[in-house]
């Protein structure tokens, strides 16, 4: 009897290669297309062509009627807004920086479309995601660094369970870009040169600090100071939801010399400005952990470590810090070590694990 598995399709060329390939390989394949936001306005649906619009729909729905699969669309508004919006916007009040795209693919894209997708008798959740699912000899799963070391999406896979990894399939992490591209062209998919989604979903212009100020209106702090590491006033802000650790444009300040956001302070409704050597730093500890290739940590371990999707890693030592954090000591300094963001630890082309910096 044939496997069932269910494929995200957001309407771009990798999850509709990814539906094409597991078609290939023999799977009964049903395309879904998650309904994450808000219904967009006409005007809209032409500009935003990432997972979240309503144009991801339709590109989808006509990648699945060419190659032969049912195609669903799925409402995950309430999830979406829970656990990706509400969090994005809180984590901002309290001066920290979150990747909203971690907590999608953990409580949404995984946890509630695998449920969904189990209920109607799949036995997998597939995606188009650049990374690959491997069972390790200790029996543990783990997130397996892509093909593509330049697409590699790792470092946002991080937080996946063990159930949700046992029952995933990524199978676009074995290949190039450019041979996705090639064999959407090859099948004559509609999507084969359509470009990339880029920044995030929900807030396609980049105006962060615009967005939560509408989302949590009344609660977003106003100006306040700038001030340098001994507290004293350097100028005005525009309130800490515009600001993020190791920033240096867009402050406004003339001080003669390049100068970096260091550490934003909501209770005092601070943003601290220093010059770029305060921005380096070789410890970080870490909550909210998530075991992977790793049971756990019974002693100190040498790691490779990302502390953002874009870090391209730093040797470590990690220990546990009591029992629910981890503490972790660069042998070089790191660069914008931010609040929220999440670090990652590798053991070569494997995730161990990971948590979010405190």
């Amino acid at each position: 009897m044939k496997k069932k598995v269910v494929v995200g399709m957001s309407g771009g060329v990798d999850s509709s290669v990814a539906a094409c390939l597991l078609k290939e390989q023999g799977y009964e394949v049903i395309g879904v297309t998650m309904q994450i936001w808000r219904d967009e306005q006409p005007e809209q649906i032409s500009e935003n062509g990432g997972c979240c619009g309503l144009s991801a729909v339709e590109d989808a729905r006509e990648v699945a009627h060419l190659i032969g699969i049912p195609h669903y669309v799925m409402n995950f508004k309430q999830e979406f807004q829970h656990q990706v919006v509400d969090y994005f916007v809180e984590e901002y009040l309290k001066g920290r920086t979150p990747n909203p795209c971690i907590a999608c693919n953990r409580y949404v894209k995984w946890e509630a479309l695998l449920k969904r997708g189990m209920e109607i008798g799949a036995d997998y959740l597939a995606t188009g995601h650049y990374a690959r699912v491997e069972q390790l000899p200790n029996g543990r799963y783990a997130i397996r660094n892509s093909v593509t070391a330049r697409k590699d999406q790792t470092y946002a896979l991080y937080n996946l369970t063990q159930f949700q990894l046992s029952h995933t399939l990524m199978p676009v992490g074995a290949y190039e870009k450019s041979k996705i591209r090639e064999i959407a062209a090859g099948l004559g998919l509609p999507v084969a040169d359509k470009s990339d989604s880029q920044d995030i979903c929900f807030v396609p212009d980049g105006d962060y600090a615009a967005f939560i100020n509408k989302e949590a209106a009344g609660r977003v702090p106003g100006e306040g100071n700038f001030v340098d590491e001994d507290g004293r006033v350097l100028g005005r802000h525009k309130g800490i939801t515009h600001y993020t650790v190791g920033q240096r444009k867009g402050l406004g300040l003339s001080m003669g010399r390049p100068v970096f956001v260091s550490e934003i302070r909501p209770e005092t409704n601070e943003v601290v400005i220093s010059d770029e050597g305060a921005v380096f730093h070789s410890e970080l500890v870490c909550d909210r952990i998530n075991f992977m290739g790793m049971e756990g940590l019974p002693k100190p371990r040498r790691v490779w470590a990302k502390v953002r999707y874009a870090h391209k890693g730093e040797w470590c030592t990690i220990r546990m810090d009591g029992e629910q954090r981890i503490h972790c000591s660069f042998e070089n300094p790191v660069r914008a070590i931010t609040p929220g963001q999440a670090v990652v630890f590798y053991d070569g082309e494997y995730v161990l694990g990971g948590g979010t910096i405190l």
